[in-house]
């Protein structure tokens, strides 16, 4: 989906991104559309002509010519542009308005109380079907995101945050308050809807200097005269249109059942209920703790771009009101921000997932969940969250020891050798053995002297504050862990060190399991046993 970021002037049109960061809450200038984002459909962008044969039905035109909510009686030149989105979400997009329509359900009674809490008018609630057809994932070419279309540095004027590893633009509720507020403050300026709805679109510069020049105060008669300014004020024929498709679509909503469609239900609103989490919340596990998978939970929380909140802030998580209780009881044990402390890697040539993986002693299958990614390829300058227990700072001070610290480095892993109550399993990170225990990879290599991530089978371990009691119950949480069996299906190209690759095991214990030797030939549709954590 070749999404670009344009630079183009104020309000909702398209904007440069200004990236500017400290280090952790850097807003980077890559990845900035997520891997599930979703193009503009497009009959939100077409331009329809009249096709023979289209001529409105008697009961159409009735609808057509009645007078309601924001209209006022049009000439005829503005009446033709009605006219002509009116036929087309009638007849040749009627499929794609119903899909629209059905779409909407869950947001609109959110939306008109929204609207209704700000002095609204009510027709503005229909303003997503012009923007997204009420899509929360959907981005425009030039960047704009989410049913509200907000570019990013208008969404940030309005405290929408967006980067790498949340775009509050897909907050439903978030954003329908941003939205709120910047349509009033549109018609505080201009004093009049179709203006205010003209500069949604095309920035609030651009309205101003077009209605400047033109010498006018009127959405239609600016069109009109739109051919005679000059090409920097000239309303792009989108805006021109703009207007236009929002009163036909008004039209269509107000008459679904006299036109044909199937009314909307006000009913299926979500039930959800605001929590903020911690930055550094998994938010897999907070998913699982409420019984959902985490297609459920990121359909209620599109905004969460990765499986862990945004380490350096705290922010808003939706959860279904009836598992709302276990999921906030969740949030409260001392285990649900395992990723507090995170390293942000930028990824060099020649970086692959298991070199990755090896420098940071992090499966591969853990790297890939966290960061949202099924793909095995990485891109140079791209960026990946290799997860940690401890502050990034205390990681990447702890593979900088000095040589005057050896000596008691030494000295410290022969006391944790005598006192060990851990003995390291085949498949233990640092990684996994902190998280059994509640602790941190830095307090680990810091209570057993060590110098780096690396382990071997049968080394003995000194957890700190941990019983032997709370030591067997961790041993036996992560026998079960382990005990994830995965039936691999052989494909074309496999061998036995690719497929350890792809799982972040060893090559020996895929040979264990499954009783082969390293020599042993493997052929495409042969399974293979594979335990994974």
């Amino acid at each position: 989906m070749g999404l670009l970021i344009a630079s183009l002037a104020a309000g909702c049109a398209p904007k440069a991104p200004q990236d500017a960061a400290p280090p952790v809450e850097e807003q980077v200038s890559e990845n900035l559309v997520p891997d599930d984002a979703e193009a503009l459909e497009p009959e939100i962008e077409a331009a329809p002509e009249v096709a023979p044969g289209e001529d409105l039905t008697q009961t159409e035109q009735a609808v057509l010519n009645q007078r309601f909510g924001l209209l006022f009686d049009l000439e005829q030149h503005e009446s033709d542009e009605v006219e002509l989105f009116f036929t087309y979400y009638n007849h040749k997009a009627r499929k794609t308005m119903a899909r629209w329509l059905e779409r909407s359900q869950p947001y609109l009674p959110y939306v008109r109380r929204v609207f209704t809490q700000y002095g609204l008018p009510q027709d503005l609630v229909l303003l997503p079907f012009v923007e997204s057809g009420y899509n929360v994932r959907a981005y425009s070419w030039a960047g704009a995101g989410g049913m509200w279309q907000f570019m990013r540095g208008t969404g940030r004027l309005y405290g929408l945050k967006s980067d790498w590893w949340i775009d509050e633009r897909r907050d439903p509720y978030k954003a329908t308050d941003a939205a709120a507020r910047h349509l009033k403050d549109l018609y505080d300026k201009f004093g009049d809807w179709y203006l205010a709805l003209a500069a949604y679109n095309a920035g609030e510069g651009k309205i101003a200097r077009a209605l400047k020049q033109a010498n006018c105060d009127d959405f239609f008669e600016l069109t009109e005269k739109n051919r005679k300014l000059s090409r920097r004020n000239r309303l792009k024929r989108e805006t021109q249109h703009y207007v236009p498709k929002f009163i036909a679509i008004s039209k269509i909503f107000q008459n679904l059942d006299t036109l044909g469609f199937e009314p909307v239900s006000w009913d299926l609103e979500d039930e959800v209920t605001p929590v903020k989490v911690p930055g550094g919340t998994d938010l897999l596990a907070l998913a699982r703790a409420g019984g959902m998978s985490w297609k459920e939970f990121h359909d209620l929380n599109p905004a969460f771009r990765r499986q862990v909140s945004p380490p350096h802030m705290e922010a808003t998580a939706y959860l279904p009101a009836e598992k709302a209780d276990k999921m906030i009881a969740y949030l409260s044990e001392p285990g649900a921000q395992p990723y507090a402390g995170y390293i942000r890697y930028r990824v060099r040539s020649g970086d692959s997932w298991w070199r990755i993986s090896r420098r940071y002693d992090v499966p591969i299958n853990v790297l890939k969940s966290v960061n949202n990614t099924r793909s095995n390829t990485l891109q140079p300058g791209h960026y990946v969250m290799v997860p940690g227990g401890g502050s990034s700072k205390s990681m990447i001070a702890s593979a900088s020891e000095s040589p005057s610290s050896s000596a008691s480095a030494a000295k410290t892993r022969a006391i944790a050798a005598k006192r060990g109550n851990y003995v390291v399993r085949s498949g233990d990170t640092l990684w996994s053995i902190a998280q059994s225990f509640n602790t941190t990879v830095s307090t680990l290599r810091k209570s057993n002297g060590l110098r780096s991530n690396r382990l071997k089978v049968g080394q003995k371990l000194y957890i700190p504050n941990s019983s032997s009691a709370a030591t067997k119950q961790a041993v036996k949480e992560a026998e079960k862990v382990k005990a994830q069996l995965v039936q691999y299906k052989v494909r074309r190209g496999d061998n036995l060190y690719s497929i350890s690759r792809k799982f972040g095991v060893k090559v020996s214990d895929l040979c264990q399991w499954n009783s082969i030797s390293t020599r042993t030939t493997i052929y495409a549709g042969q399974k293979l046993k594979v335990y994974v954590q």
